[in-house]
């Protein structure tokens, strides 16, 4: 493997995460509840992370304004526009994996 300097591997960990967020936006159609089911994250777990980070420095974000960070838009805006009603299934799929922390 290649040596990376903290500063090279910060920049890559951020352009991969920016590229991961810009992948996020486009694929809209992707609810929350499939990323849960198959991946055990979804995109509010990952403005939680970022929230957590932000105060782990010392700066203060409400959920809403990590969450806007990653939607790219207010949540509920984002709900409104594409979140679609949980089915049975996936509901199901939700309690059976559900991460402790959820």
């Amino acid at each position: 493997m290649t040596d990376l300097s903290d500063k090279q591997r910060e920049a890559y960990e951020a352009a991969a995460f920016r590229r991961l967020l810009s992948h996020l936006r486009e694929r809209s159609d992707v609810q929350n509840i499939d990323m849960m089911n198959l991946a055990g994250f979804c995109r509010n777990c990952l403005s939680n992370w970022y929230r957590d980070a932000a105060e782990a420095d010392g700066v203060a974000l409400s959920k809403d304004q990590s969450r806007e960070i990653v939607y790219g838009m207010p949540y509920a805006e984002w709900q409104a526009t594409h979140q679609k009603e949980a089915s049975g299934s996936q509901l199901a799929a939700f309690e059976t994996n559900r991460p402790k922390d959820h």
